[in-house]
């Protein structure tokens, strides 16, 4: 059993099926609970080290606000069995949400649109980065026209550069399993009302971990350089504040 484990032969086989396999070759007949109490008691190592490179663990990350910008499509099915499309445009450096739509089908206008919204507020001299895949709602003749005009810059996930759009399937995944998949989902209205309350929570009221405790609008907008201090300082007042509370109390035995 040992020799199996460890061999280079089988270092493709699982634990358990290799315990099946050792059965059919006639071998060692002993159940796949065994056969991991034994490499677990007796630490045998499998010659599995893994030399393929990883991939990274953070991506692109943009350096001010309107640096890089994340378009996408995510699909949501709806109780009849009918979808929605929820398209956004996410800004990098901030996670702000500055663009969205919600209809019933995919169109290459609405890419425009919310290109066309995002950049509204944008100075003129800045030309943002926009990462998309390769899907037809970004990749046409009217995403191209703004490309054209140098209005953005356009890269393709995984093919003009080495990273994935995740940063904002990152958030598709909020969206979804915090809030959409909560709430009653049978119109494209329903979906639209309860993306729209998303966005306004996630833009305005719930502080993102990357930012210490400040919200994308703090980011995007440069308004909230001082929450991480202040929020620092309240973590050590209340510390204090509990020890000090803590030593206070007393037991029926000291009182």
């Amino acid at each position: 059993m040992g020799d199996m484990v460890t061999s280079p032969s089988y270092r493709h086989v699982p634990t358990g099926r290799l315990a099946l396999l050792a059965q059919r070759m006639g071998r060692v007949f002993a159940s796949a609970s065994t056969w991991y109490r034994l490499v677990r008691e007796r630490e045998w190592r499998r010659p599995r080290l893994r030399i393929h490179p990883k991939g990274p663990k953070e991506g692109v990350r943009a350096d001010e606000p309107n640096e890089i910008w994340h378009i996408d499509t995510t699909v949501v099915r709806l109780l009849d069995g009918t979808r929605a499309f929820v398209q956004a445009v996410i800004d990098n450096f901030s996670r702000r949400v500055l663009a969205w739509r919600v209809s019933d089908r995919r169109d290459a206008g609405t890419s425009v649109a919310l290109l066309l919204e995002a950049g509204s507020a944008v100075d003129e001299t800045l030309v943002p980065q926009l990462m998309a895949d390769q899907g037809s709602e970004n990749c046409n003749r009217k995403v191209d026209a703004l490309v054209e005009r140098g209005l953005l810059r356009r890269v393709l996930a995984m093919v003009d550069v080495a990273f994935s759009n995740s940063l904002i399937e990152a958030w598709w995944r909020s969206l979804k399993h915090n809030w959409l998949f909560l709430q009653q989902l049978d119109s494209v209205a329903a979906v639209r009302r309860h993306v729209a309350f998303y966005v306004e929570e996630h833009n305005t009221s719930i502080p993102h971990s990357a930012f210490q405790g400040q919200t994308p609008d703090e980011m995007y907008f440069g308004n909230g350089d001082g929450v991480p201090d202040r929020l620092a300082d309240a973590r050590a007042a209340a510390r204090e504040l509990r020890l000090t509370r803590n030593r206070a109390r007393q037991c029926g035995v000291c009182a």
